[in-house]
């Protein structure tokens, strides 16, 4: 139940995002759009990424949303298990899953080792980019699930299509 009033008929998630009376709202919108329409990194690694933190967020619809022409179903199961198989991730979505769950639950610990490896894969505006959406989807993911409205989550169609 949505812990937030939502008039009857009304769509939970919409009503936090467009229906509330606060000037946040829009911009953090605008951040969202961002990270799926303008960031450069390849499909593989944000969807890697963003379906580690969905796990991580136990967001009830991003986990079974899929990009459009994105990664097969064993990319995501081995992401939704917790793994990152060498057969199944490229280096470079290993490591983008990896930030990813660090950067969620252990981000005192993302030691010169994670670093180096990182840095050998990505450049510093690549990890800029991951960072940022990493840190929008965590951060909006969990809003939606603190006010119980991420049964109706969306992710925009522009960048990765919304497809169960």
């Amino acid at each position: 139940m949505p812990r937030i009033d939502v008039p009857e008929g009304q769509d939970p998630l919409m009503q936090l995002w467009a229906g509330t009376d606060t000037a946040l709202t829009g911009p953090a919108a605008k951040l969202s759009d961002a990270v799926y329409h303008r960031t450069k990194l390849p499909l593989g690694e944000i969807e890697a990424a963003r379906i580690t933190i969905a796990r991580i967020n136990d967001c009830t619809i991003c986990r079974t949303m899929r990009a459009d022409e994105g990664p097969d179903e064993e990319f995501y199961e081995n992401l939704l298990a917790g793994r990152r198989d060498a057969a199944v991730l490229s280096t470079r979505e290993s490591l983008a899953a990896e930030f990813a769950e660090r950067f969620a639950t252990d981000h005192l610990n993302m030691d010169d080792e994670l670093w180096e490896r990182l840095h050998d894969a990505f450049s510093d505006d690549e990890l800029v980019e991951l960072g940022l959406c990493v840190g929008s989807w965590l951060a909006f993911g969990r809003l939606n699930r603190v006010f119980d409205v991420d049964g109706a989550c969306r992710i925009p169609a522009g960048h990765v299509g919304a497809r169960r």
